[in-house]
């Protein structure tokens, strides 16, 4: 296996572990996000603890994409390349921060002590705000800059990266609307906007197991005229 596929291989398993760990967070957490009133009650907080690891796992995963993505970008998108590792960089620290939080609220729940529900329920929130920036509107940023310098490099067939530049625009306005309380953070409308770019994230992970990166190509360039075919 040539490194450039072995490079596919690598980015493409780490982008499905991001999904696979947050989709099993948010599981995990369950009635710590929907309960009102959770702070109370006598549950063991075990699966709380096991999506908080998830949720680590998920943060190192999301840099790691953009590690190991810096090879086959860096050449033709150095600036691309660059802005997207930062990117990707700051997402997980924002997913680090939630996790944090979800520990703090289970170290204070049951504590019974004056001003523990308080702080549990700020920690909770924070959680909350923490998500919506991170996998809400960061991941927006981050997806335009990668979905634009792989449209113009023809690293992957031209309809992966629209599906990122169709999506990275819609996650972030339901973000923006969940921001300024004009929809749920948990809504029909809010799961809609959400899948063009998890359409975008699982196109490109599978093509990259399956198919490994092309040679970069620049769209511009007229050698380039009927590669985006492919």
């Amino acid at each position: 296996m040539n490194p450039l596929r072995r490079t596919g291989v690598l980015a493409g398993i780490l982008f499905l572990v991001t999904h696979v760990t947050s989709v099993g967070a948010v599981a995990l957490y369950g009635p710590m996000l929907t309960d009102a009133g959770w702070m109370d009650s006598d549950a063991s907080g075990l699966a709380q603890r096991l999506g908080a690891v998830l949720d680590v796992i998920l943060a190192i995963a999301v840099v790691g994409t953009a590690v190991a993505l810096l090879p086959v970008l860096r050449r033709p998108e150095p600036r691309s390349a660059s802005a997207y590792l930062a990117l990707r960089t700051l997402e997980a620290s924002v997913i680090l921060l939630g996790a944090v939080a979800v520990l703090g609220a289970l170290a204070v729940r049951g504590q019974h002590a004056a001003g523990s529900d308080a702080a549990g329920v700020a920690l909770l929130a924070l959680y909350r705000a923490a998500f919506l920036v991170g996998p809400g509107l960061v991941i927006g940023a981050n997806t335009l800059v990668l979905a634009a310098a792989l449209r113009r490099t023809r690293l992957v067939p031209v309809w992966i990266p629209v599906l990122g530049l169709v999506g990275a625009p819609l996650v972030v306005l339901s973000n923006l609307a969940v921001l300024f309380g004009l929809q749920s953070q948990v809504s029909p409308t809010a799961a809609l906007a959400a899948v063009p770019i998890f359409a975008w994230e699982i196109s490109l992970a599978v093509y990259l197991i399956v198919r490994g990166p092309r040679a970069a190509t620049r769209a511009d360039a007229p050698d380039a005229v009927g590669v985006a075919a492919g």
